[in-house]
């Protein structure tokens, strides 16, 4: 049988006429697309003022608002311990202190308790992230920046579609950023958006992103090639002969081949050249037709979701994700618990099922920040595994992938219990 990746890209069918169109047009780079998908991102999301961001990196939309916000050089901004180490870089390069706190491991998003704990007289935002696809828990942290004067700016890269009390995420700060990088929940083959409440501070998030150059038809024309090769590689037909074999290998060793995919750790300051540059028309055009689709593949991934919780929750040693009643999960990864994290995550891949453990950090852990700290809640959700669960995928594949998970951590007991009565 075919290998199965951990991650899948969302494509739209059309999306090789819509890049066809746009090269015929000559509005590859410039072109009305990209005033029409910020109309239309900013109807999806049904309140305030959107602007795209970057020719590649929704971080950028972060470091617009940030900017834009015009906070005093050095103030605090609250984030979470876990997170992508990029952003509470990002938050450093745009002149403030990031402040960690820990998260719920049961639901991966901030604990509002923790967040207040955090606050002193410099602390000036709290920047909570909707990981994984879900939203934080809101109301809490939106009523201490209004006791204690904060902004409020969502991470929203892992969760666009989500709601929260019946509020699309995105709209409940006073900020918030979205990445379309291959991977996320819209891809048009990198860039963001930025989306702000207040009307002066999306006039300076604007000029902020006008001010950055066009980039030339020859990087849109690179970033269309590798985000078409990116999907190619990862289907389950190339994928079984292009990454798995090396994914295969690693499995007998402690090395970690999926960390060179990763971007480096490093500071961000100066910005490097790369993450500069003016969203492009056909990557608006890309957008438009994944907006359109949005709901379609939500739906798609939840009725996954749910197949894998039909067969790993209630089996021993397995934790499946848990929605709370408030808010809604748009899936951008299914992150469940199992026993002893790489062994499973070995023979699974070694049965050709590509389950990996999380690729986010936990912050307080880095010497990039030299911010040691006990974070209970980050360290333990550290240790949960990724399975498969995008909408590309059949119905058969993820029941193969349900079923395999379960048998290994199955396994895994009868294994143990089997040392434990020998040793008795």
């Amino acid at each position: 049988m075919a290998a199965i990746a951990r991650f899948g890209t969302r494509v739209v069918p059309e999306i090789q006429d819509i890049i066809k169109d746009c090269r015929s047009r000559k509005q590859l780079v410039q072109g009305p697309d990209i005033e029409a998908f910020e109309h239309e991102f900013a109807a999806f999301l049904g309140s305030g003022h959107v602007r795209t961001c970057s020719t590649e990196y929704g971080r950028m939309a972060l470091y617009f608002i940030l900017k834009a916000l015009q906070l005093p050089e050095g103030s605090e901004i609250i984030v979470p311990a876990l997170t992508f180490w990029v952003v509470p870089e990002i938050t450093r390069v745009a002149g403030l202190k990031p402040v960690f706190v820990d998260i719920d491991p049961a639901t991966f998003t901030m604990l509002p308790a923790a967040a207040e704990r955090a606050i002193t007289p410099n602390t000036r935002a709290i920047l909570p992230t909707h990981l994984y696809g879900m939203a934080c828990d809101m109301d809490p942290i939106l009523d201490l920046a209004r006791r204690h004067n904060l902004k409020v700016v969502e991470d929203c890269a892992h969760s666009l579609g989500a709601e929260y009390k019946g509020r699309m995420v995105g709209t409940l700060g006073d900020a918030s950023f979205f990445s379309f990088q291959a991977f996320k929940p819209l891809n048009t083959y990198g860039g963001g958006l930025a989306w702000t409440r207040d009307a002066e501070v999306a006039k300076r998030v604007a000029e902020f992103a006008d001010a950055e150059t066009w980039p030339s038809e020859e990087r849109v024309e690179k970033i269309l090639w590798e985000g078409k090769w990116q999907h190619t590689f990862i289907r389950p037909k190339v994928f079984t002969f292009s990454l798995f074999p090396v994914w295969y290998a690693a499995s007998f060793t402690d090395s970690k081949p999926e960390q060179r995919l990763w971007e480096n750790v490093r500071s961000l300051d100066p910005l490097p050249a790369h993450y500069r540059g003016r969203y492009s028309n056909v990557q608006a055009a890309i957008g438009r037709a994944g907006l359109r689709r949005l709901p379609e593949f939500i739906d798609r991934t939840r009725r996954h979701a749910r197949m894998l919780d039909s067969v790993l929750d209630g089996v021993p040693g397995i934790a499946v994700p848990k929605t709370p009643a408030d808010r809604t999960h748009v899936y951008y990864q299914y992150c469940c618990y199992v026993p002893d994290t790489e062994t499973i995550v070995k023979r699974c891949i070694r049965r050709g099922v590509d389950v990996a453990p999380m690729h986010v950090d936990v912050c307080t852990q880095m010497d990039l920040f030299n911010a040691k700290a006990s974070m209970p809640g980050a360290e333990r959700a550290a240790t949960a595994v990724q399975v498969p669960v995008y909408e590309s995928l059949s119905d058969q594949e993820i029941d193969r992938v349900a079923r395999l998970v379960r048998a290994e951590v199955e396994r895994l007991k009868v294994a143990r219990t089997t040392v434990t009565a020998a040793a008795g």
